[in-house]
């Protein structure tokens, strides 16, 4: 079984942990650094020393002081109060996501919990138990409040955990897998709270899914230009290098070798039907370009981040307990609304790509709708209606988060980033890209088949074959919805890019 190391743990790390349940492992050292920071906290928590979150209350009750017998009762009554989310579920994979990231925060050892706080969050993903965490409630700078509650406090056996897409209470999944639940000593509970993992897990979770997407568009779009008879010229690496952006060079590479040898494209290389293509063709590396770079800098944004302390107080090598503002959110937001804008436009160029194959004055010879008798038959219209509507939502998604401060706390906490709003959003946004590129590729093998006898590239060709393995070329009207839930599954399990990946290297 895949195994994860917490103390060099990578964003691939976080994927494996998240989506192929891989286990998670602590060395002795890291545990023997968190027990040594353990100490200055328990000199600390013994005294008489203002210390927010371990001498006194939270947030707008930092002034308030805790006497020293209930400073343990005030780290449990913070997950009670604080698990106050509302709303659906999160996916497990985005809460096994979070819990690796906060355990690994937790090992730097400079929130200054016990060894068996990160032990037991540990324990949780090595035995396959998630938290029921619902979708709304954290603001993104106080960290991930109420999101990273209701994890912490099933690991004191209250709240609720996910089975079989149920909530049951926590206590009765413990007993099943003979965990004993955690009792929290000083500063644990919110040190369970206080952190920037809930937007750091959905970000590299995106990251993961856009990378994959970006590729795909590559490919559904080469299938495109194909059928339009559009040129190959215009990708030509002489032509990007005059124009040097990382992500453009990438994705003009990509296409150019997808059509490299297309029968159908040298058919007409010398024809004069067109100067020039429209931009959705000829343009695509340039917009999916810019959205590989904006890729290129959240990634380097999740890095830093997961690299990152983002808890408050924290503690110094010193032995100072120090309050910072590292749980604030903003970098994450910006990153996580920029991603947004970027997979927004990606999706945006493709539905003009669909729209161009369905009309007969702009299609080159394709039959209205891409269908044969067209009247009696509507085609493909009204998919691409669905890859329309997907794209206007996508527009209002692309609407930045992080703009939306809203003052909580009685005013203390007065700014706030919306990054876990944001992450959210982006998540329905690439679910709804990978619904616009599953239409625009069944229209294009659509197209594709209806150039015959030309053929297609070789790539193409391959994607195309795959593609037909689920779906039919369709002479005649069918119903058209499983056969786009079909794509929509080939898009995002990757399948799509495999077929075409077997054919040419991409980048």
């Amino acid at each position: 079984m895949e195994t994860v190391r917490l103390e060099s743990l990578s964003p691939d790390g976080v994927v494996a942990v998240a989506r192929r349940a891989a286990r998670v492992a602590v060395s002795r050292e890291a545990r023997e650094r968190v027990r040594r920071f353990r100490e200055h906290v328990e000199r600390i928590g013994s005294g008489e020393e203002a210390v927010y979150g371990v001498t006194t209350g939270f947030g707008a009750l930092a002034t308030a002081r805790i006497p020293p017998q209930e400073r343990r009762t005030l780290q449990h009554a913070i997950l009670r109060s604080h698990a106050a989310g509302m709303g659906p579920f999160v996916e497990p994979e985005v809460v096994r996501a979070m819990m690796v990231i906060r355990a690994k925060t937790l090992a730097m050892g400079h929130s200054g919990v016990r060894p068996e706080v990160v032990d037991a969050l540990v324990g949780l993903l090595n035995s396959g138990i998630t938290p029921a965490v619902p979708e709304h409630g954290s603001l993104g700078a106080s960290g991930d409040l109420a999101p990273l509650a209701h994890v912490g406090l099933v690991l004191t056996g209250e709240g609720w955990v996910l089975e079989d897409g149920e909530a049951v209470p926590a206590a009765e999944a413990l007993a099943r897998a003979g965990i004993r639940p955690l009792r929290l000593e000083v500063k644990e509970g919110l040190a369970l709270v206080n952190g920037t993992d809930g937007m750091l897990a959905l970000l590299i979770l995106a990251l993961e899914d856009f990378g994959m997407l970006l590729k795909t568009a590559d490919v559904t779009a080469a299938m495109s230009i194909e059928a339009l008879f559009g040129t190959d010229r215009v990708y030509r690496e002489e032509l990007h290098a005059l124009r040097p952006h990382p992500g453009q060079l990438e994705s003009a590479r990509n296409i150019y070798r997808l059509l490299s040898g297309s029968p159908m494209v040298a058919s007409h290389r010398d024809s004069d039907h067109l100067v020039q293509d429209a931009y959705s063709l000829r343009c695509t590396p340039q917009v999916c370009g810019a959205a590989r770079d904006t890729r290129r800098f959240a990634a380097e944004v999740a890095e830093r981040e997961l690299a990152s302390a983002t808890d408050n107080p924290v503690v110094l090598e010193s032995g100072a307990v120090e309050s910072t503002g590292n749980f604030h959110g903003e970098p994450l937001a910006f990153a996580l609304d920029f991603l947004a804008v970027a997979a927004a436009e990606v999706g945006a160029i493709a539905e003009r790509r669909t729209d161009r194959m369905l009309d007969p004055a702009r299609s080159q010879g394709l039959p209205p709708f891409l269908i044969p008798r067209a009247g009696t038959n509507s085609g493909f219209m009204v998919a691409q209606y669905t890859a329309a509507a997907l794209a206007g939502e996508n527009r209002r998604l692309a609407i930045p988060a992080s703009t939306g401060s809203l003052p909580t706390s009685a005013m203390q906490e007065d700014h706030v980033s919306m990054g876990w709003s944001a992450g959210m959003k982006l998540r329905k946004l690439l679910e709804n890209l990978t619904r616009i590129l599953a239409v625009e590729a069944v229209c294009a093998a659509q197209a594709l088949d209806l150039r015959a006898p030309l053929l297609p590239a070789a790539a193409t060709n391959a994607v195309l074959l795959r593609i037909r393995q689920e779906i039919p070329f369709m002479p005649e009207d069918r119903f058209l919805a499983p056969y786009l839930r079909a794509a929509e599954e080939l898009v995002g399990s990757g399948e799509l890019l495999r077929a075409a990946g077997e054919a040419v290297e991409l980048e």
